[in-house]
């Protein structure tokens, strides 16, 4: 096992699948841009992220084929040159295909995977223990981030199913946005010093307070700045601060993204807040007429001004707690 519960904090960075130029086209082929993936994944760790994860809804794992998503691991790997914690998504509709990526992981000298349930028919509540334990058992170099993600795995995992969960000691880890305040503290009860949850980053306050490690955050690839600064404040215990940002960047509107919304490509802020090149996106949402960039051009210039003004208090932070 390569990761442990304490090296898991802060905030983890949900990497898009790096799209080449002509990645819009139904016939398109090889589509993960390296270079694109490389200048992208240096940029954020050097701002100061504190983790990586690929290849959740968000970063294609349903829709690369084969050798699009074992280019993309190895490149991830690459660029990350084990600076921070890398979790490379596997998730697939046949638990075989899991196991099956799960060796290239391996081969390819990742350390980390984030596995959500199959999900083409529903697995029964009964069987998510015996699911991670297998994979666990057969890979047990490789720690475990557990995906939750209900609406497209169509299953939610009952804080009860935990009491199994934390017994497997590969799974240090979960991407989670899906539990309210009910559930957080006996989740939290169970799996405390265990596994690290990573929340949505509109939810890092008030559930940092109930235990969350940190949280995963989309928004921070057009720069990381905001919602570090919303997690340092959290650390600091500085709720008011937390707060007026968390309003920040929900623009007033809704809150901060979830992994619902668009992929990389058209109508995508990431591509025009200029921090990374995502590159355009693919089929499926790059087929038929496209809508407005409009909106996406405002919430990548407000999240813009977000960096500016934030930057500072982040360096300023870690300056005071350097040492």
């Amino acid at each position: 096992m390569s990761y442990s519960f304490s090296d898991l904090k802060g905030v983890c960075g949900m990497m898009p699948a790096f799209a080449t130029a002509g990645a819009g086209k139904i016939t398109a082929t090889n589509t993960v841009d390296v270079d694109n993936l490389h200048d992208g994944v240096d940029r954020i760790i050097k701002d100061g992220i504190g983790m990586i994860a690929t290849t959740g809804s968000f970063g294609q794992v349903w829709n690369l084929t084969t050798d699009e998503w074992q280019t993309l691991v190895k490149a991830a790997i690459e660029a990350v040159d084990k600076r921070v914690p890398l979790m490379l998504g596997v998730t697939s509709t046949n638990p075989r295909e899991v196991a099956q990526k799960m060796s290239f992981v391996r081969e390819s000298g990742g350390e980390g995977v984030l596995v959500g349930l199959p999900y083409y028919d529903p697995l029964p509540i009964s069987k998510i223990p015996a699911f991670y334990r297998e994979l666990a058992e057969t890979f047990p170099e490789l720690s475990i981030m557990i995906y939750h993600n209900p609406v497209n795995h169509r299953v939610h995992i009952p804080v009860r199913v935990f009491e199994e969960l934390v017994k497997i000691p590969q799974i240090v880890a979960m991407k989670d946005s899906h539990r309210d305040t009910r559930e957080q503290l006996p989740l939290h009860n169970l799996i405390g010093g265990k596994i690290a949850h990573f929340v949505n980053q509109a939810q890092l306050y008030p559930y940092y307070e109930m235990g969350a490690s940190g949280c995963w955050s989309i928004d921070a690839w057009m720069g990381p700045w905001p919602v570090i600064r919303v997690y340092q404040a959290c650390v600091d215990g500085d709720v008011e601060t937390a707060k007026r940002i968390l309003g920040e960047l929900g623009g007033g509107a809704r809150p901060a993204a979830g992994e619902g919304e668009s992929g990389n490509g058209s109508g995508n802020p990431q591509e025009f807040a200029g921090y990374i090149k995502p590159g355009p996106a693919r089929p499926p949402a790059s087929l038929g007429e496209h809508g407005s960039d409009e909106r996406a051009k405002a919430r990548a210039a407000r999240w813009v001004a977000l960096c500016e003004k934030y930057r500072p208090e982040v360096e300023a932070w870690r300056a005071a707690h350097k040492n």
